[in-house]
């Protein structure tokens, strides 16, 4: 094969999976998927619920496909979608998005990010991430031939260094792409430290992307837009998703939101990428959006108590425990059990113990791997009674370590 280097390869190293080769390798969520399924563990590495989202919703979607919603929707969405977003970033931001050229629906959040950073990044051009970091930012900043910076987030708050943070920044930076509620720290970000962000990127006048997929899955703690910032409205791309605030992670119907220019800009990649999806999936989801707020707060809440039995479990079983905020994920380090790598430990816990969960350093460079080792991220998007069994079992990893 010649040494040339394709755009797949930039976009493969970019997420940690280019091969010293220069083959594409398997993810870690592959691998340790399979793992988990031959040794029938209890997976907690992928963060997908085990229960779908209100049947009410479903039936809406299930009337579609069996009425006439089968073929292409608007390229930006279904008007009545559009709309729904609208008044959802009205009703718990009070920010005013023009549902007609200030939205646009996308084949999930993680087009919406991909699209947003080949709309902006040419080669050369800095991107700014906190580490660790959601794979599909390195892809899309690797595919799209840019620079890859990160700024450091470190246990136990998992919060930048503020001097670290402002010296990421250069004439080159482009975009700052940002993660709150954060994937897969659980940490969340406060007003703070996002006027900071703002100021940086309007002294260095880049973009700013704001992957908000958690938004209404945070524990004890409010949610801030970035977008609602002074100053914030005319460079910020809010990103979010049905997925993971509903339990529908299948439907893959995610939505930017922002001033008319850059959305724009986002339609035109994505035009060109699915046009369009999800067409009877799009009015259940407008329907979902206008749900009652105590839904929103319920559905957190009930998380939010999860969380808690799985760090219990964690605890218990003797490693260290970060407990989160917000999304999915908890963080625990296996080190006070005597362990020094915890990639080769989710490697065997599988069949050791029979429970699955992801080493942090996969969502790190090289530098961010050393430092976060012997850290693991676990789901507690599953049944109590899951979490329960999965705690029992994370006992054993105390005993067969003491023996």
């Amino acid at each position: 094969m010649s040494s040339f280097e394709f755009p797949w390869q930039r976009m493969a190293a970019g997420a940690n999976l280019l091969s010293p080769t220069g083959s594409l390798g398997v993810t870690i969520f592959e691998e340790i998927t399979n793992l988990a399924v031959k040794h029938q563990a209890i997976n907690l590495g992928q963060g997908f619920p085990d229960t779908d989202g209100p049947q009410v919703f479903k039936d809406i979607a299930a009337r579609g496909v069996s009425g006439d919603l089968n073929q292409y929707a608007p390229g930006a969405g279904i008007p009545a979608l559009r709309q729904a977003i609208s008044d959802h970033q009205k009703r718990f931001y009070d920010l005013d998005v023009n549902p007609a050229n200030e939205v646009v629906v996308t084949t999930g959040a993680t087009e919406a990010i991909a699209a947003a950073i080949l709309a902006f990044v040419n080669p050369g051009d800095e991107v700014i991430t906190f580490e660790p970091f959601y794979d599909s930012y390195g892809a899309a900043i690797g595919l799209a031939g840019g620079t890859h910076k990160t700024v450091a987030l470190n246990a136990p708050d998992f919060q930048p260094d503020i001097e670290a943070l402002r010296s990421a920044f250069s004439e080159r930076t482009r975009l700052v792409v940002l993660n709150n509620p954060h994937n897969p720290t659980g940490t969340t970000f406060g007003k703070k430290l996002l006027a900071e962000i703002v100021a940086l990127a309007m002294a260095h006048d880049c973009i700013i992307i704001s992957d908000e997929v958690y938004e209404h899955l945070t524990f004890g703690v409010s949610h801030i837009p970035i977008a609602t910032l002074p100053g914030a409205w005319d460079r910020t791309l809010t990103i979010s998703s049905t997925g993971k605030t509903f339990s529908f992670t299948g439907w893959k119907v995610g939505w930017a939101t922002g001033p008319a220019e850059l959305v724009a800009a986002v339609r035109s990649v994505k035009q060109f990428l699915s046009y369009s999806s999800g067409t009877a999936f799009q009015p259940a989801v407008a329907e979902a959006l206008a749900a009652d707020t105590g839904f929103f707060s319920d559905f957190a809440n009930d998380l939010g108590e999860r969380s808690e039995v799985l760090a219990q479990g964690l605890e218990a079983a003797g490693m260290t425990v970060y407990r989160p905020q917000g999304t999915y994920f908890i963080v625990a380090d296996v080190a006070p059990l005597g362990f020094d790598n915890a990639l080769e430990l989710a490697r065997q816990m599988p069949e050791m113990i029979g429970v699955a969960g992801i080493p942090l350093s996969v969502f790190c460079h090289e530098d961010g791997a050393e430092r976060t080792r012997t850290l693991m991220r676990f789901a507690f998007c599953k049944k109590r009674e899951l979490l329960t069994e999965a705690s029992q079992r994370l006992s054993k990893l105390v005993a067969r370590h003491g023996a």
